[in-house]
Formats: C-alpha cells, sequence, structure tokens
C-alpha cells in the first residue's frame, strides 16, 4: 500500500473567521465548531480537497454546498470534500 504524504496544518485567525463563518450562515452549528476549524484550516491553506469519513458533518450535500458558497464569498479557491472512498476505489 503507497502511504500518503500529509501536512499538519495550524488553526490560525483566517481559518477560525472561515470557520465562524460557516456558523454564521447556518451551514453547521456551533456545536459543529471542531468540524468548522478544520474545514477553515483547510480553506485558508488552499488545500484541493477534505476527505472524511464525518458524513453527518462534513461529507453530506448541505455542507459541501455551504462551503461551496463561503469559498466563493470569500475569495478562496473551492475545495472538493471526499468520502475516503474515493481514495480506495482510485487504488485498484
Amino acid at each position: 500500500m503507497a502511504q500518503i504524504s500529509y501536512t499538519i496544518l495550524d488553526i490560525t485567525v483566517e481559518a477560525l473567521g472561515v470557520a465562524q463563518k460557516m456558523i454564521d450562515l447556518g451551514i453547521l452549528t456551533p456545536k459543529s465548531y471542531d468540524d468548522c476549524q478544520h474545514i477553515g484550516a483547510a480553506v485558508v491553506n488552499n488545500c484541493d480537497c477534505i476527505i472524511s469519513w464525518n458524513f453527518k458533518h462534513i461529507v453530506n450535500i448541505k455542507t459541501i454546498h455551504g462551503i461551496r458558497a463561503v469559498t466563493n464569498l470569500e475569495g478562496y479557491k473551492n475545495i472538493d470534500i471526499l468520502s475516503p472512498t474515493v481514495l480506495l476505489e482510485s487504488e485498484g
């Protein structure tokens, strides 16, 4: 199995701003603030995608459309939100 390279991202003031914007717009609730920070860090660091098993808060159509709206409104590049099964399918 191939190794996946990764970078640990810091939760910056800018990432917290994106996280708060998601809550302010009703994309996620304050109870999901940790998830919002995760998404915010990925957005401000220009990640291509977020891979997550979190179908309740992250990998769902409401959140995906909401994040697309935030990235468009705030001038960030769009980010794909995907299930890990996408990686498994491409491994074959």
